[in-house]
């Protein structure tokens, strides 16, 4: 995101009276070189009282978690969804020895944090989440979930989202069952219909659009340009009060929802 669309947004944010910020959005936000910054002006500059990140871990480098707690960062959560460096490699690509690299940068983020919590008195959750492919995948995960266990303040598993029906089909061939919708987390379970997230969350793209949701991958749904009008007028926008309407009357015919909670 440029980073003065990214202020901009922020400051009007906290203007309207939002309290919590992600600086993060379907990528890897350690990639970003001014991430710090966007944290800092987020809680210093603007009050936001929480900032939070989510990150595959394989950026969240030392160096760079050591700079964000001191910008300001409240929770950091690793997605730690793979038993060993195997599957890493089979399921995304990666190559499998960054599996021991990500285990290593979640052990010393909880170290920077202790010392920073210690010492300046900063305090940044350190957490994990697992997705739950199915039992064998959680037998599979309790080898390595039981090993970053020491160095999280908590760990929770998450269904396998389809994300948007994007991964259905990945999800059938591989002979797992998605969850429709965006449930929560195991335990916690919602109904996938109405989508708590169309009413609590605004998500913002790179490029400055407002979607309704965290699984938009295809830019299907768009409720507004954030570049031509302010967040209020798209959060309030035509397109986003019919499908909250259609949410609450639980028939998502024809909306961007449909094969996203429907898909079964």
């Amino acid at each position: 995101m440029d980073q003065a669309l990214y202020q901009r947004l922020v400051s009007e944010l906290a203007n309207s009276g939002v309290e919590e910020i992600g600086v993060f959005y379907l990528g890897e936000s350690f990639l970003l070189d001014w991430l710090p910054e966007a944290i800092a002006y987020a809680r210093k500059e603007c009050g936001i009282p929480y900032v939070f990140l989510t990150t595959n871990g394989r950026m969240a480098t030392p160096d760079k978690v050591n700079a964000c707690i001191k910008a300001g960062l409240n929770s950091l959560k690793f997605s730690f969804n793979h038993s060993g460096p195997d599957q890493l490699q089979e399921v995304t690509g990666v190559d499998g020895r960054n599996f021991g690299i990500i285990r290593e940068n979640i052990q010393k983020s909880r170290a920077i944090r202790d010392y920073l919590r210690d010492t300046r008195g900063l305090e940044c959750g350190v957490y994990a989440s697992s997705i739950l492919y199915d039992r064998e995948q959680r037998r599979a995960m309790e080898e390595a979930v039981s090993g970053i266990l020491p160095y999280v303040d908590e760990h929770y598993y998450l269904p396998l989202y389809n994300q948007g029906a994007l991964t259905t089909g990945t999800a059938l061939a591989y002979g797992y069952t998605p969850s429709p919708g965006n449930r929560g987390r195991i335990g916690a379970l919602r109904d996938p219909v109405p989508c708590w997230s169309a009413f609590t969350e605004g998500h913002i793209t790179w490029d400055g659009h407002l979607s309704a949701c965290c699984f938009d991958h295809s830019a299907s749904w768009r409720m507004g340009d954030l570049k031509k009008t302010s967040f209020n007028e798209s959060w309030h926008s035509r397109p986003f009060r019919e499908l909250r309407r259609a949410h609450l009357k639980k028939n998502l015919q024809g909306t961007p929802c449909q094969e996203c909670v429907a898909w079964s």
